[in-house]
C-alpha cells in the first residue's frame, strides 16, 4: 500500500529524542516563565490597546510557551506520521482506526470540558486540547500496536 503521506521511518527516532525533552521542561516549567526569554518581539495582534502599551507592532513576550509549543508539535507530527519498519495494510488499517478513536477521544474531552469548566480555564483547556490530539493518537496508535504484535506472538 502507498503510504506518500507519511514520513520515513528514521524521523521516528528524531520525533521522540525531542518530544520526550519537550514533555519533561513543559511539566517542569509549568506555570512558570523563565526571565532568560523575555524578549520584544513583532507581533501582528496584541492587546496593547488594554494593557496601555505604546507599541502595536512590538510586544514584550516570554518565549517559553511558543518554542514548548513548536517542538512539541513537530516532535509529535514526526512521530505520529512517520513510517512503521515494516508499513503495510495492518498497519495502515490500525493507523486509521487509531486516528478515528483519537479524534473521539480529544473532541469528548473538548465536549466534557464545556460542560464543566468556564472563564480563563476553559481557555486553558482548549489550549491545551491542540495538543492533546497528537499524543492521544500516538498513545492510541503504539498501544494498540503492541497489543497486536503481543497477540501475534502468543499465537506462535
Amino acid at each position: 500500500m502507498k503510504t506518500n503521506y507519511l514520513f520515513p521511518n528514521r524521523f521516528k527516532k528524531v520525533g521522540w529524542f525531542i518530544l520526550i525533552p519537550t514533555l519533561i521542561v513543559a511539566i517542569v516549567f509549568f506555570g512558570e516563565q523563565p526571565d532568560f526569554l523575555d524578549f520584544k518581539i513583532f507581533t501582528l495582534f496584541n492587546d496593547s490597546i488594554f494593557s496601555g502599551e505604546n507599541s502595536r507592532w512590538f510586544s514584550e513576550n516570554n518565549l517559553l510557551d511558543e518554542i514548548l509549543g513548536i517542538l512539541l508539535i513537530v516532535s509529535s507530527m514526526l512521530v505520529a506520521f512517520s513510517k512503521e519498519k515494516e508499513e503495510d495494510e495492518f498497519i495502515s488499517n490500525l493507523r486509521l482506526k487509531s486516528l478515528t478513536r483519537a479524534v473521539y477521544v480529544n473532541y469528548g474531552i473538548l465536549l466534557f470540558s464545556m460542560f464543566t469548566v468556564f472563564g480563563l480555564a476553559f481557555f486553558n483547556v482548549a489550549i491545551f486540547n491542540i495538543f492533546t490530539f497528537l499524543l492521544i493518537f500516538i498513545f492510541i496508535f503504539n498501544f494498540n500496536l503492541w497489543r497486536s504484535k503481543k497477540s501475534l506472538s502468543n499465537e506462535e
